[in-house]
């Protein structure tokens, strides 16, 4: 027998139990490493909230994480109800289908009422509040983050960019990606056409981003 060692003929027991012991270190190093996080976003047509999830997910694409970005189609004409899905993760993605997102970004009260009860316990659940009164939420095992963007961005000068205040404020907040991913980022997301709107764009994320920083901070 060999000091320390359990020796069963010629198999050294201590030795591989050490070496078993140093894979298991290298396997909760390796999860430590491990990120994972959803969002669903959701409001009526004519909001953007299509346009705010591609951003997100080109963003953390840039930052080399993979990606998936589920949007609906069909129904979601102006006025009628819009809604996507964003997975964020060091690793593979199994499916972009989400049952119980870590987030969710509720532009109006349709949305609130549908994805609420969802939202994971310890959550974010960020609430529009120029289009919901913040009495309609329910939850308190996660976080509300209440935000009048559209009042925002209203009182900044543009009304129809309520959705990048929103970005802006979610973002801030959880620290999904860096902001310049964000800006960095519009050139893919929106059509040459629309490009002499990017600056306006990114000061409305930048707004949202402040009304956190100067409400929560």
């Amino acid at each position: 027998m060999s000091k320390g060692h359990l020796v069963i003929g010629k198999l050294d027991i201590g030795y591989y139990l050490e070496i078993g012991a140093w894979l298991l270190i290298i396997r909760r190093i390796m999860d430590s490493d491990r990120f994972y996080y959803d969002v669903i976003i959701a409001g009526f047509g004519g909001q953007g909230v299509l346009i705010i999830g591609n951003l997100l997910a080109y963003a953390a694409m840039k930052e080399g994480r993979h990606v998936t970005y589920l949007p609906t189609y069909g129904v979601e004409m102006r006025g009628g109800t819009a809604n996507c899905t964003v997975v964020i993760s060091s690793h593979e993605i199994g499916s972009p289908v989400v049952g119980r997102p870590h987030g969710v970004i509720a532009m109006n009260l349709p949305s609130l009422i549908k994805y609420e009860y969802k939202v994971l316990p310890k959550g974010l659940l960020l609430i529009n509040t120029s289009l919901i009164d913040l009495k309609e939420a329910s939850r308190i095992d996660i976080e509300i983050l209440p935000a009048p963007v559209n009042e925002i961005a209203i009182e900044n000068g543009n009304p129809k960019l309520a959705n990048m205040v929103a970005l802006g404020a979610f973002v801030e907040k959880t620290k999904l990606v860096r902001m310049n991913s964000l800006f960095e980022s519009f050139e893919k997301v929106l059509d040459e056409r629309y490009h002499s709107l990017i600056e306006s764009n990114i000061k409305a994320i930048q707004i949202g981003a402040e009304f956190v920083q100067s409400t929560y901070y």
